[in-house]
């Protein structure tokens, strides 16, 4: 099953054309990460996906609805999306940032409230100590952590991830990507964007390389290595562009 189609999306921002045609086809289960250079149009895209922003030609589902349609707002609830420059609110706990989004995904029923924090905090692996302390007092990497809990909490269909580990030290980024890699084993769909190849090739199961607002491939890691006869996924991205650019 096909959790996200995007077919010749175009889209100009400023008199700048960011999009060019750009196609994407996520399916249920995959670790789909979207690389490429900063710059390539990666969250121009993903804000499209989100209905943050309108493209102005191309067709886009996300689990079947296509966003802005009358029922977007209930499908929504099914997408956890983080974007890389969101951040908690620094005068409220860690507890009360999660039940903030909690209260938001429960739509009301008070007994998921408590199942959505519970899961948070498992996923966090921040401790009751941590989470009872305001957020501004954390460090790049505990916001980071608190903020992917408050996105899988709700064990949504499809997660969205726009550079999760952006701005983060080593080790903050290791348990950012150990967490990813953890709930993608539980079968979460994931759509993820990054600049950095290694940290693709580390959690992709299938990849898109995208320059100049064109995705020039997509399949799995191994289709990648293989048609480019690369070594890596960094490998594969520079003869692709190079190939795209001959």
């Amino acid at each position: 099953m096909h959790v996200v189609n995007a077919n010749d999306v175009w889209k100009t921002i400023k008199r700048k054309t960011i999009l060019r045609g750009a196609s994407l086809t996520v399916g249920e289960g995959q670790v789909y990460v979207l690389a490429g250079p900063n710059g390539a149009g990666k969250t121009t895209l993903i804000r499209i996906l989100m209905g943050l922003i309108s493209m102005d030609s191309g067709r886009i589902e996300v689990l079947g609805c296509k966003p802005g349609d009358p029922d977007w707002d209930k499908v929504k609830l099914d997408i956890g999306y983080l974007p890389e420059d969101a951040s908690p609110y620094d005068r409220l706990t860690g507890w009360e940032n999660l039940r903030f989004y909690a209260e938001l995904y429960s739509q009301g029923d008070p007994s998921k409230v408590e199942e959505y924090l519970e899961n948070a905090a498992a996923i966090s692996g921040l401790t009751r100590e941590e989470l009872s302390r305001r957020a501004g007092g954390y460090s790049r990497g505990m916001k980071r952590r608190l903020l992917i809990a408050a996105t899988l909490m709700h064990n949504p269909r499809l997660v969205v991830m726009d550079e999760p580990t952006s701005g983060l030290d080593v080790f903050a980024a290791y348990r950012v990507k150990r967490t990813i890699r953890s709930m993608a084993g539980k079968g979460y769909t994931f759509l993820i964007t990054t600049h950095d190849m290694s940290e693709a090739q580390e959690l992709a199961t299938h990849i898109g390389f995208i320059e100049s607002g064109r995705i020039i491939f997509q399949g799995t890691v191994e289709d990648a290595l293989s048609a480019y006869s690369a070594e890596s996924l960094e490998e594969a991205f520079v003869r692709a562009v190079g190939d795209g650019r001959s």
